[in-house]
């Protein structure tokens, strides 16, 4: 929980008018935006420079998102570099079925590792605005945000002194396990939903086998086909919750995958080193309301989606750019509307993800469980998508978020 600043009237003391923890894709969006409009803000992060550029995370930007980058002036290498997806293909029953979701709807996915983005964003924010940002700071502390007077501290690495710095407002952009988190007071409700299953979350370094994304859905368990450049494909495997990376040797990866994302008239997977495994136990989470004082979350340190439906990034970037909007128009133009409404314009879209999460993870793995009652009705489902208009442009609105909020 949060506590009182310790020395509060020390001369020494910095000020700033924003502190932004977390140098991930909303800190440093919201960093970004305040630069933009003159704001001077500070961005705290635990890792190095090179940890987080090189951090792998997500890929896929919806085209909302992108957008909102581009007015932003944040967008250039993204829109240079980043591949343009149109359909993807669901594997069932021995079989392909590929959905063109842009010839329904006009609208793409974008493909732009996270790493990438957040090179950019460091870069624009540091390099070429001026942003303030110290790497590699240690134990972070919250202090007074219930007050108009609040702060954050936090030991420098180099000098190992502990620095204080008075704000008006402090962004929590650090995740579940950070400081933003740890100072959230007993009225704080997390809703937590856990799937009861693994993904066994595998990089490889192996051209992608497909030009779109490849969805698996077999009796052994789900599987996914994620290309990421000309040279890396993100792979996803069921698993049981809590698995060990270890017990998952090349052969038997690339035997389920090859097992699982098979199908007739389609080619075999292209085989690779694999760069990464790791296991992800899947669940959900939501922090109400996002503001506590002074403090307003952003990204992970609000919520989280499982990688089923590819939201998380465009979740912290919808936050983000609230964030940064609201802020700038407080700190410039003296207007609250956009602080005063945050939490709530947050959450219909992280509530909209978590209800298709939830749903798509019925999709993925409802044939997997030894339920002939499941599986039957998640084939019901499967097919619907590719007999029915309206199941298909339902899907489709979902898939790549553009539901109009309300």
């Amino acid at each position: 929980m949060t506590s009182p600043s310790p020395h509060l009237d020390s001369p020494a003391a910095a000020r700033c008018p924003v502190v932004v923890v977390g140098a991930g894709p909303a800190g440093l969006t919201v960093g970004n935006i305040l630069r933009a409009a003159g704001v001077d803000c500070l961005v705290l992060e635990t890792e190095s420079r090179a940890f987080i550029e090189q951090r792998p995370r997500a890929g896929v930007i919806e085209e909302w998102a992108v957008r909102g980058l581009e007015r932003r002036g944040l967008a250039g290498s993204l829109l240079e570099r980043a591949e343009r997806h149109s359909a993807c293909e669901f594997r069932f029953g021995g079989d392909g079925y590929r959905f063109a979701y842009t010839e329904l709807t006009g609208r793409h996915h974008w493909v732009y590792p996270q790493p990438l983005l957040v090179t950019d964003l460091v870069r624009e924010y540091a390099d070429v605005r001026g942003g303030e940002i110290r790497f590699g700071v240690r134990d972070v502390r919250l202090h007074d945000l219930d007050s108009d007077r609040p702060a954050v501290s936090y030991t420098d690495p180099d000098s190992g002194e502990r620095v204080l710095v008075h704000c008006d407002f402090v962004a929590g952009c650090d995740g579940a396990r950070g400081a933003g988190r740890a100072a959230l007071p007993p009225r704080a409700r997390i809703s937590r939903h856990d799937y009861g299953i693994g993904w066994l979350a595998l990089l490889a370094e192996a051209p992608p086998s497909s030009g779109h994304v490849l969805f698996g859905m077999h009796a052994d368990g789900f599987a996914g086909h994620m290309p990421r450049s000309a040279e890396m494909t993100r792979y996803y495997l069921q698993c049981p919750p809590g698995d060990d990376p270890d017990a998952w040797s090349h052969e038997r990866v690339w035997d389920q995958l090859q097992r699982r994302l098979g199908a007739a008239g389609r080619p075999p997977l292209t085989e690779g080193r694999l760069l990464e495994k790791r296991v992800l136990d899947m669940h959900n989470y939501v922090v109400e309301p996002m503001v506590f004082g002074r403090l307003f979350l952003a990204g992970d340190a609000a919520h989280l989606v499982a990688p089923i439906a590819a939201k998380g990034m465009n979740l912290a970037l919808n936050d983000a750019f609230l964030l940064g909007d609201a802020l700038a128009a407080y700190l410039t133009k003296d207007d609250p509307a956009g602080l005063d409404g945050y939490s709530d314009a947050c959450l219909r879209r992280v509530w909209d993800y978590q209800e298709f999460s939830e749903w798509l993870s019925e999709i993925y793995h409802g044939t997997s469980h030894g339920d002939p009652y499941r599986a039957g009705t998640t084939l019901a489902r499967l097919r619907r998508l590719f007999t029915s208009p309206a199941a298909a442009a339902a899907f489709a609105e979902q898939y790549l978020g553009t539901a109009e909020a309300f």
